[in-house]
């Protein structure tokens, strides 16, 4: 289970980061986090805290919420 919420989340950051055509390093330097990481996040291979949740939707300009919501089938 733990695994499969990661590989959601991960995911859903890369459709919102691609909706915006961000790379991995403009959406970590709007999030003051480092490529990689975002890179590692959307791989599953992170367990993210609250506060980079955080840097990563204030960065897509969204609500906590809207990041974490199930991605819909036409993402």
């Amino acid at each position: 289970m733990g695994a499969e919420i990661l590989k959601r989340f991960g995911q859903r950051v890369r459709n919102e980061r691609l909706k915006r055509s961000f790379s991995q390093e403009k959406l970590a330097e709007k999030a003051s986090l480092h490529r990689t990481y975002i890179g590692m996040i959307e791989r599953a291979e992170k367990n993210i805290t609250l506060i980079n949740i955080e840097k990563i939707a204030n960065a897509l300009e969204i609500s906590i919420e809207e990041l974490l919501k199930e991605s819909s089938k036409n993402e």
